[in-house]
């Protein structure tokens, strides 16, 4: 394997991922090396053409989104290595970008319209409960990114909170209001803002994530009742039952979701993974209504945390604005 990959391979668990997590990589990276080998060169020098053959040889006998997942791979080491200085351009930022992959990984899933699914938030009473559900369903956060927010991490437009809460605080969040910022880089075992996490965000770069009308009423009825947290983080949800004024836990989503799921008829033990209704069915549920009300990949796929920089810079210089006015021109209302 190459001197570079190793380096990067290092450098991962500098940053925190999992011994798991590692050894996915180093599999794909190790398989990408030997196939540059046989075509008599190497990562450093590998061109698009190079990749383009790779990712062709790896389609037979795998699904799309596997192949998909292992183009990602090659090209986050791309990246990374680009941002060090270790090499000078990404060959695999173009291919991914035109790689036609569904970026929904789960078309079998159960379908919900959208006026099924706001008879269900209609349903959901407790501050707390309703307002991890909308956000997971308006923003297509994973269940440990939302975990993992912080009041720093969200800036809102409500002078009714008055000086009760000190929100925003990141300098992504400069002059931009009704946002939520979600960190790539805060990872399950490393201490962030003061607290040790104990989930993952699976993000490949910063994102900026708007907050429309509806999901600020959610936050702000949330806002209006919760509990001081002892954490010097100061998580923007935590629990309001056992472990009072603790930040949520994937587990604490989870059995919430299950519940409510269960209450609808959308869960039941035991079931497919594809029928029951979990917080990545959420997931699929933004992505899928999103993209269908858009018709725009690129900022369902910013939104998702699945474009990562060098990426987003062939779009235009003002993304963020771009995807600001898609997002609230077209995201689905979950009230009546």
């Amino acid at each position: 394997m190459s001197e570079r990959v190793e380096y990067f391979l290092e450098d991962m668990g500098f940053h925190g991922k999992s011994e798991r997590t590692r050894a996915a990589y180093e599999r794909v990276l190790g398989e990408y090396t030997a196939f540059l080998d046989q075509r008599g060169t190497s990562p450093a020098d590998a061109d698009r053409r190079d990749c383009l053959a790779w990712v062709s040889s790896i389609r037979d006998g795998r699904a799309d989104s596997t192949v998909a997942t292992y183009a990602s791979y090659v090209h986050r080491f791309y990246a990374y290595m680009s941002q060090v200085g270790e090499l000078d351009a990404n060959p695999m930022s173009l291919v991914v970008e035109e790689m036609d992959e569904s970026i929904d990984t789960d078309p079998a899933r159960r379908e919900i319209p959208i006026p099924r699914m706001r008879a269900f938030v209609t349903d959901i009473r407790h501050p707390l409960e309703r307002a991890v559900i909308v956000t997971l369903l308006k923003t297509g956060l994973r269940v440990g990114e939302l975990c993992n927010l912080d009041l720093r991490d969200i800036t809102l437009d409500a002078p009714e909170l008055g000086d009760a809460y000190e929100l925003g605080g990141r300098a992504h969040l400069d002059g931009r209001t009704d946002t939520l910022f979600v960190d790539p880089d805060t990872v399950r075992g490393t201490t962030v803002n003061g607290e040790e996490r104990t989930a993952s965000n699976k993000r490949k770069r910063v994102t900026l994530v708007p907050v429309d009308g509806e999901l600020k009423r959610a936050l702000l009825r949330w806002l209006a009742i919760r509990p001081d947290a002892p954490s010097p983080a100061d998580p923007l949800f935590v629990s309001t039952s056992d472990a009072w004024g603790e930040r949520v836990t994937p587990e604490m989503v989870r059995n919430v979701v299950t519940r409510h799921a269960t209450d609808a008829g959308w869960y039941e033990p035991g079931a497919d993974a594809t029928e029951n209704v979990t917080p990545h069915y959420f997931r699929h549920f933004f992505t899928t209504h999103l993209r269908d009300r858009t018709g725009d990949r690129g900022v369902v796929k910013y939104l998702r945390g699945d474009v990562a920089d060098d990426i987003i810079d062939t779009y235009t210089h003002n993304w963020g604005d771009r995807v600001r006015e898609v997002y609230l021109d077209s995201i689905y209302s979950l009230t009546a």
